[in-house]
């Protein structure tokens, strides 16, 4: 009879990589409530909530964590009304040029950030654009764009096309389609790609730093503190509060989106 188990030994390789992905993020968390001054006392001397009452009354930090916020969510917004409507306009219909497209939709996110900040920096100073929050904004919506795209095309083809055309035949228009059939299919795929979206715009260095101009977002911040070993306590706070607003939502999605892989109508 088969099994559907795993091995053992696949399961301790599995629990072993994720321990190893994850240990320097627990080190930061521990090192994050501890009551010794240096930086990397060990073992910690004991549990303290110090450094995170000095980090919540850091002018500098809460404006760094507001910036980072506002980004995440106008990018958040631009990818998932962008990132929707190309993949309804390419899900279903064969035409000249449409893999070129598709591979163009995708390719933000396969380019090194170092390349897309250089591009994104060259055509805003082309085009006589100030660094700033929009700057920062439209960096990101590159390749956030890409994670609900990729989500919501995959729902699209998953998704029997007999649907449309039974509400279309009852008499529904197309606002009325859209609204009653395809959004409650789309629901789960677009929180998915809306939360990785949040998620990877809200902890983004590498494009951020050529379009930020004189603006500070939280990740530009915690580098800038890099060379100021007397921080390194509050650094630990403020790298925990990265780390968990980038996890926390990924999660949630996969919470709420776990039992949703099959579509009705679909015939899986």
């Amino acid at each position: 009879m088969r099994s559907d188990r795993a091995p053992l030994a696949l399961k301790l390789a599995a629990w072993g990589g994720i321990l190893f992905l994850h240990f320097p993020l627990g080190i930061i968390a521990l090192y994050a409530f501890n009551t010794e001054d240096a930086a990397f006392s060990f073992p910690p001397k004991g549990f303290t909530l110090h450094w995170f009452e000095l980090a919540a009354g850091r002018p500098d930090i809460l404006s760094a964590l507001w910036l980072s916020l506002q980004v995440a969510c106008l990018a958040t917004l631009i990818a998932l009304v962008l990132g929707t409507l190309a993949a309804a306009a390419l899900y279903r219909r064969d035409f000249l040029g449409k893999q070129a497209i598709t591979m163009m939709m995708v390719l933000p996110i396969a380019l090194p950030g170092i390349i897309t900040g250089i591009a994104l920096l060259s055509a805003f100073k082309a085009l006589d654009v100030s660094p700033g929050l929009m700057t920062i904004v439209i960096g990101h919506a590159t390749f956030c764009v890409v994670m609900v795209f990729n989500n919501v095309i995959a729902r699209l083809r998953r998704t029997s096309f007999s649907l449309i055309e039974a509400s279309m035949d009852l008499g529904a228009d197309g606002w009325q389609t859209f609204r009653y059939v395809v959004m409650p299919g789309l629901a789960s795929a677009l929180l998915a790609g809306g939360m990785l979206a949040f998620a990877l715009s809200f902890d983004e260095i590498i494009v951020t730093t050529f379009t930020a101009g004189h603006e500070r977002t939280l990740p530009l911040w915690l580098m800038n503190q890099l060379g100021r070993p007397r921080d390194v306590p509050i650094t630990n706070v403020v790298s925990l509060l990265v780390t968990l607003v980038t996890m926390l939502p990924i999660l949630w999605a996969y919470y709420l989106t776990r039992g949703g892989e099959g579509v009705a109508g679909s015939g899986k």
